[in-house]
């Protein structure tokens, strides 16, 4: 029997198949396939969320932290160049998966984990997405209590001032997340030439204002020896990469509206690595004219833009603020939201989720994440990057590998279809999790083998990529040769259109 149906390389449940699964406990209107009228995003669209995305205070000073641990310019861009373009190809392997068959990212993970397993990858991303929530919610409310300090001398007398700003930004950045992944569609393309404009116009500033480039660019790398610059060269890379890796899991949250694969391919493999790479050596060139300008580095973007007259950090406080909204609407609350929307689609809304986030984001205190640096790229970046790491290789391997780009998606919605597995649980995944876990941490454990956790995502990754490949060797949830031809209607046979779904519908 015909169950879907595979056009242009998109695949959408046929009319019948979908009001069957309608009644499903899997299933709900946030965690359906889509159909393909709502295939809408074009590579634009992807383009402006990617540089909507990167366009953030902390791709802005990440340079800066990698410069005070010794690098040169050229060494801390060239480090988030390669990492960016390394956590691209999760990204893009991923991001195949959603564009064809329109799933979210806590029913991909059912594929590779189980109905009720798919908790365990979706709430390990959800946690992550929160605590980046509260970083750059705090980000914000940092930026915008400094520019209404400078504005108003009044504004550092009021008691609670800091609070007053989290609370609101806080509600801000909720109730735009009510709205949806759609809503983030028309965020991105408002942020992205907003942001990207008011950093070249910065850049001109600052070139124009000290005569030249500044010391900084000039200053040479305080490392003496290779094996210097590689001991922090490699955790280095690991927390830039560990800064996307989020969205190399859940990008299905996002690609699962794309028009095709090439588009969104060709969209994001341009717009990351270069925005990331561009706005971080942005921040680089303009501290080193601030040197020249005003006596001293000013890393911080919100403290530069203290220093400009009232009606330019008015204009400065608007942008930073909607670089911190889109960042977080569209990195941090999808993804968690969706996963604790999955605990029970009958009941949890997308809304919910949202909230339950918010709140979760909090309870992490992103004040003492954000404290020093070190907290940051070694405590942050490099712990979560190491619980990341495994689960892409998962994903990729269990999609890529073990079912070559097959599935029977009406059965991720069955409570006992094929990805329910005997008890819920693919206890195949949940090995290769552990394990791919667990060999990196040897590297806290033993000195001698520290090259394992400052690699942590990369060890993480193929570790868990060969151990679940071989475990599902021969698994009875693989769809059969020629299984996949029987279940799919492909174009060449002739679908008419529902006029509900707007999906091809076969012809009884």
């Amino acid at each position: 029997m015909k169950t879907q149906i595979e056009q242009d390389g998109i695949v959408t449940l046929t009319d019948e198949t979908h009001n069957q699964l309608s009644g499903s406990d899997l299933w709900n209107e946030d965690l359906r396939p889509t159909t393909m009228k709502e295939h809408s995003w074009k590579g634009v669209n992807f383009a402006t969320l990617w540089i909507g995305m990167c366009l953030c205070i902390p791709a802005y000073t990440m340079a800066s932290g990698m410069m005070t641990l010794g690098m040169n310019w050229w060494q801390a861009i060239g480090t988030i160049f390669l990492g960016n373009v390394i956590v691209l190809i999760p990204i893009l392997l991923n991001s195949h998966a959603g564009t064809k068959f329109g799933i979210p990212y806590p029913v991909f993970a059912r594929l590779w984990f189980g109905d009720k397993g798919a908790h365990i990858p979706a709430l390990a991303r959800a946690i992550v997405a929160a605590g980046w929530f509260g970083i750059n919610t705090w980000i914000g409310t940092e930026a915008i209590d400094t520019l209404l300090s400078a504005s108003f001398s009044s504004w550092n007398g009021l008691a609670g001032h800091t609070a007053i700003v989290f609370a609101l930004f806080w509600l801000l950045n909720v109730g735009v997340a009510y709205k949806g992944p759609q809503a983030i569609k028309v965020l991105g393309a408002i942020a992205a030439p907003v942001i990207g404009i008011s950093a070249i116009i910065l850049f001109i500033w600052a070139y124009t204002n000290s005569g030249g480039w500044g010391p900084i660019l000039s200053a040479p790398s305080k490392f003496t020896s290779t094996r210097e610059f590689l001991a922090i060269f490699f955790p280095a890379l690991t927390g830039v990469i560990a800064f996307w890796a989020t969205l190399a899991l859940n990008i299905p949250d996002f690609c699962r509206y794309a028009r095709s694969q090439k588009s969104q391919m060709v969209a994001q493999t341009f717009s990351l690595p270069l925005t990331m790479s561009i706005f971080s050596f942005i921040g680089i060139a303009v501290t080193s004219a601030t040197i020249v300008i005003f006596g001293e580095a000013i890393w911080d973007p919100v403290a530069l833009v203290a220093k400009f007259p009232p009606f330019i950090i008015f204009l400065g406080t608007i942008v930073i603020v909607l670089s911190s909204l889109t960042i977080n609407v569209g990195a941090n609350i999808v993804a968690p939201a969706r996963a604790i929307e999955n605990l029970n689609p009958k009941k949890i809304t997308f809304a919910m989720g949202a909230l339950v986030t918010g709140i979760f984001a909090i309870l992490l205190q992103p004040w003492y994440i954000m404290s020093n640096f070190g907290n940051y790229i070694f405590g942050w970046l490099g712990t979560y990057g190491a619980l990341l790491g495994p689960i892409d290789g998962i994903a990729i391997a269990d999609y890529w590998l073990v079912r070559r780009r097959q599935m029977a998606l009406k059965d991720l919605y069955e409570v006992n279809g094929r990805y329910s597995y005997s008890t819920g649980f693919n206890k195949n995944g949940i090995y290769a999790l552990v394990i791919g876990v667990a060999i990196p941490v040897l590297g806290l454990l033993i000195p001698g083998l520290r090259f394992l956790w400052d690699n942590a995502w990369t060890f993480g990754l193929f570790i868990s990529i060969i151990v679940y490949t071989y475990l599902m060797r021969g698994d009875k949830s693989v769809l059969a040769p020629g299984e996949y031809e029987e279940i799919t209607l492909k174009t060449s046979e002739k679908p008419i259109i529902d006029s509900q779904t707007a999906d091809p519908t076969i012809t009884k």
